[in-house]
């Protein structure tokens, strides 16, 4: 940490909820209309720095690490409960800082798979958020496996799902701590080119930053990826029980209950034009690269095509909004996965705008 100081005017500390050790970085007003910032999949709160400081001044910004992610204590993630590992989390640590009981609104703001945790927290504790900023965020019926915009399963146990999905050469690079550009699966190559659009760099010392924060990831079958299962169907894996990757596999998550969340917080829908990540044509989706060619064995577009993540998250939000729910798509030009990083300006002026409304 003493070699990627924070950004001036972030505090760092940590907080001991009933659930784990949390870290925390704050900014922004002592008190005033409340932000809490939630990152995605092998990444840290540290992402969020930037957007933070940049918030009008009356705002109090907070940003945690989840469980396995940068600082925070490493718990195992039980993933046939889902996201909810994570949302218990975040909903303990609001009970603990009583920020439920203040008189700011709370607004919360997920990216990637931090979007399915904040919608979780809607659905299981309505009325809490004011405001959902959902930035890249996952499809509500999960990452891979399934074939339609209702979320129907391509197979019964949801093969091509889970833990396994995630390339064996990246773990092994995540372990030895490769801060290098060498090879297709470092991490800093994975930043450079999946979490960001090329040709976009951040600057050397945050690029750094960034960097460590996904070297930060706790891996394992308890954490990052997970465990799996052999499969007799497509593409051989199905998945496991513990770990990340699991959470998000759509025999264990579905968001599509948001639709129906009363009272409904507005949402603002924010994505890149050019994620890799979450899309129709995913270069993480089995079905999309079976498509390509690059996964041997395709069953074919009738059995599994690729996944449609972002028809489905526009599905359950049109759902939301015929229920009574207000939200806004917006698609942020040349940035990819993470367009508070890549095009900020942009990004900022919605996003503050949104809040301001």
């Amino acid at each position: 940490m003493n070699n990627f100081p924070l950004l001036p005017g972030i505090t760092s500390t940590f907080i001991d909820t009933p659930r784990l050790r949390t870290h925390l970085l704050t900014s922004g007003a002592e008190s005033g209309p409340i932000v809490i910032f939630v990152h995605g999949n092998i990444v840290s709160a540290r992402f969020w720095e930037e957007t933070m400081l940049a918030l009008p001044s009356h705002f109090r910004a907070m940003a945690l690490d989840m469980r396995g992610f940068g600082q925070s204590e490493g718990a195992a993630v039980d993933a046939t409960r889902g996201l909810r590992d994570f949302a218990d989390d975040l909903h303990s640590l609001i009970e603990t800082l009583e920020l439920a009981a203040a008189e700011h609104p709370l607004h919360l703001v997920g990216w990637s798979m931090g979007g399915g945790v904040i919608m979780q927290v809607a659905i299981d504790h309505p009325g809490l958020a004011t405001s959902l900023t959902l930035v890249d965020p996952m499809s509500p019926y999960g990452f891979n496996g399934t074939k339609d915009a209702n979320g129907t399963p391509c197979w019964p146990d949801y093969a091509g799902s889970g833990g396994g999905t995630v390339n064996p050469e990246f773990i092994k690079h995540l372990n030895a701590g490769d801060r290098s550009a060498d090879t297709d699966f470092s991490p800093r190559r994975i930043l450079n080119h999946h979490l960001f659009k090329p040709p976009f760099r951040a600057a050397p010392e945050r690029e750094d930053v960034y960097v460590e924060g996904l070297l930060q990831s706790k891996t394992g079958e308890d954490n990052y990826p997970g465990d799996l299962r052999p499969s007799e169907n497509w593409p051989g894996i199905a998945p496991g029980t513990k770990g990340v990757v699991n959470a998000m596999s759509p025999k264990y998550l579905n968001l599509s209950a948001f639709a129906a969340v009363t009272p409904r917080p507005d949402v603002l829908w924010v994505r890149g034009e050019s994620d890799i990540i979450v899309s129709d044509t995913s270069a993480y989706d089995f079905g999309y690269l079976g498509q390509l060619n690059i996964v041997p064995g395709w069953p074919g577009s009738t059995v599994y095509p690729p996944q449609p993540m972002v028809a489905q998250t526009r599905a359950v939000l049109d759902s939301y909004r015929t229920n009574g729910g207000r939200y806004r798509e917006e698609v942020i030009a040349n940035a990819g996965h993470s367009p508070h990083i890549e095009q900020p300006e942009a990004f900022q002026k919605l996003f503050f705008e949104f809040l301001s409304s």
